[in-house]
């Protein structure tokens, strides 16, 4: 087993996930959202799709028995346990935008997508391939009447996790989430480790 590697809170990282190596996404502390990207490491054209995702899953709750797909419709990761059961696929990163829109009053930040485009740099990948994130651990339920998205604070409690098995040799990006309503208005450090 691989030792736990820590992120700082609102930062992120980008490392190299071979193929059948799991990665397990850790909430420490509980509350705290994590960005999560996947491009194929051989050819970064190809990168994790929600619309295939959810095309394929016929579901927005993915959890443990669920794949995330690419834009190629092939595999990328796969679900393989889940603590918490609650996460999206549906928004965008955070970034300096959302600040501006959603939190006016706060000082801007570059929030996950500033910290994706900076970490993923170094594979290639420029702020324009960035698509929408798997969000772990973001509560984001929707109206069955009207549609309206709301943004709560995670489900996840100290400990929690999510844990995928990559179905082909990746480069993942990996954040603790930057944007206030995302963590219940806090911000907390994320933990990943490879096995």
């Amino acid at each position: 087993m691989s030792d736990v590697v820590t992120i700082p809170e609102r930062s992120g990282t980008a490392f190299a996930l071979p193929r059948g190596a799991t990665l397990a996404v850790i909430d420490p502390k509980g509350e705290q959202v994590a960005d999560l990207l996947a491009f194929n490491a051989d050819d970064i054209d190809e990168v994790m799709s929600s619309g295939r995702t959810l095309d394929y899953a016929e579901t927005i709750c993915l959890t443990a028995g669920h794949k995330l797909y690419s834009n190629r419709s092939r595999v990328m990761l796969e679900i393989i346990g889940d603590t918490v059961g609650r996460h999206d696929f549906l928004l965008t990163p955070c970034s300096i935008d959302t600040f501006l829109h959603f939190y006016p009053d706060l000082p801007p930040h570059r929030g996950c997508f500033g910290n994706l485009a900076e970490a993923l740099a170094p594979y290639g990948v420029t702020s324009d391939r960035i698509p929408t994130a798997f969000n772990c651990f973001m509560n984001v339920p929707v109206d069955a009447d009207t549609g309206k998205l709301q943004v709560l604070p995670p489900m996840s409690k100290a400990g929690d996790s999510i844990t995928f098995r990559a179905d082909m040799d990746l480069i993942i990006g990996l954040t603790a989430c930057s944007a206030p309503a995302s963590n219940g208005g806090t911000f907390k450090p994320i933990q990943y480790r490879i096995d």
